[in-house]
């Protein structure tokens, strides 16, 4: 049997009174507001309204002149000619025999690209968090490339608006290349087609071929790898080991290339640049 619910209390009623009369007040405020930002807008005693009106009327007329132009309605019927035309020619597409093993064709890539993405989601979202990870510390170098990247491209723009030139220069040679690839390259054609459709039924029997083969070969790779996991496991902590013992070797060398390079680099800059200003050797002997 179904409970009757309780009653609410005497405070939880003024509470909700007390909310809702707070809530109706800050509408009430709001629509105040409005209401005088509208009015301060369009008064004409102080003239803003009448200078918004003003404004208005003036672009409608000016926008009602340049749409009555003939330049204006020529650009008009020009886009409604290019969109009449583009819907006329990509309707029948929809309903074109073509039409119909595309969409088998999309619907199949889909259905086979799901569970392939449903896999690979989880490492693609850790790949994309290390990426990110890499790129946040990698910041203080990417102006650095971004002006070695502006500096490669202002290198190569001579170079590629002469070869525009050159090729703008050339362009009946450029014609006539083109017209004997195609006349020589045309009766090729339907050899190339048949001798593709060869190649494909050839291939084909190979995969058939060796498939059986290389699932044998994967399975006898998988079998392998599984019995030498314990010595893979064991070559990889002797190799993570030796790289353990070798890092404070590494550190201390580097620490004492970086020394010898900054005592190099002062010493090239001191004998480069002239010195500034001669100083005054003083030699004290003791009494």
């Amino acid at each position: 049997m179904a409970t009757i619910p309780s009653l609410p209390s005497r405070d939880d009623v003024l509470r909700m009174a007390r909310n809702t009369t707070d809530i109706t007040g800050q509408l009430l405020d709001t629509a105040g507001n409005i209401t005088r930002i509208a009015i301060n807008t369009f008064d004409p005693r102080d003239g803003s309204g009448a200078e918004v009106l003003r404004v208005l009327r003036q672009t409608t007329a000016e926008l009602a002149e340049a749409s009555a132009s003939p330049q204006a309605q020529e650009a008009f019927y020009r886009i409604v000619d290019t969109l009449t035309r583009l819907g006329t020619s990509g309707a029948p597409l929809a309903v074109h025999p073509v039409s119909e093993p595309a969409q088998a064709l999309l619907t199949a890539i889909g259905d086979s690209l799901l569970p392939v993405l449903d896999a690979v989601e989880p490492a693609v979202a850790e790949f994309a968090d290390a990426l990110g990870d890499l790129v946040e510390a990698t910041s203080p170098v990417l102006p650095a490339a971004a002006g070695v990247a502006a500096g490669a491209l202002l290198a190569v723009t001579p170079v590629l608006r002469a070869a525009a030139e050159v090729l703008r220069d050339s362009s009946p040679e450029l014609r006539r290349v083109a017209d004997a690839l195609t006349a020589a390259l045309a009766p090729l054609m339907p050899l190339q087609v048949a001798l593709a459709e060869r190649a494909a039924a050839a291939g084909a029997g190979v995969v058939r071929a060796t498939l059986p083969p290389l699932a044998d070969l994967a399975e006898a790779a998988a079998a392998t790898t599984k019995a030498a996991r314990p010595l893979l496991v064991a070559g990889e902590e002797l190799l993570v080991s030796g790289l353990e013992q070798l890092q404070p070797l590494l550190l201390t060398t580097a620490s004492r290339a970086g020394r010898v390079a900054r005592a190099a680099a002062v010493r090239v800059s001191a004998a480069v640049s002239p010195a500034a200003d001669q100083g005054v050797v003083v030699a004290v002997t003791p009494v």
